[in-house]
């Protein structure tokens, strides 16, 4: 089984957390994330990271802590997720691989159908 190295950004604004749902056609389709993407050959967690927010939703951030790794075993892959605190510089609204973007109060992530490999994120934040 292949494992997919990749890196999120959990986006912290005025007490609120940046999570995008999966569009239809995309793998985890339904599923909400903390955005970001996968690593390059070479490239570092945040040098990927700034790309991905970039590339996929015109995001600027102010990277921050790390926050650790979660390690999951879906069907046909394995993922390794970075996590990375963040504060929003600037966003517009453009989705590419997502239908659906939410800011959400820490106390209400719980409520949102997150992709499994996110998950341990929301405990990270809430200590």
């Amino acid at each position: 089984m292949d494992t997919i190295k990749v890196v999120c950004g959990i986006i912290e604004n005025q007490g609120n957390y940046f999570v995008c749902r999966r569009k239809q056609g995309k793998s985890l389709a339904g599923f909400w994330e903390f955005p970001g993407g996968k690593l390059e050959l070479g490239e570092s967690h945040l040098e990927a990271l700034h790309r991905e927010l970039r590339e996929e939703l015109e995001m600027e951030v102010a990277i921050g802590e790390y926050l650790g790794l979660s390690v999951y075993e879906y069907d046909k892959f394995h993922v390794e997720l970075y996590g990375y605190r963040c504060d929003l510089i600037r966003y517009h609204g453009k989705l590419i691989d997502h239908d659906k973007y939410q800011w959400v109060r820490l106390e209400d992530l719980n409520t949102f159908t997150m992709a499994p490999a996110d998950v341990p994120f929301i405990d990270l934040i809430s200590q």
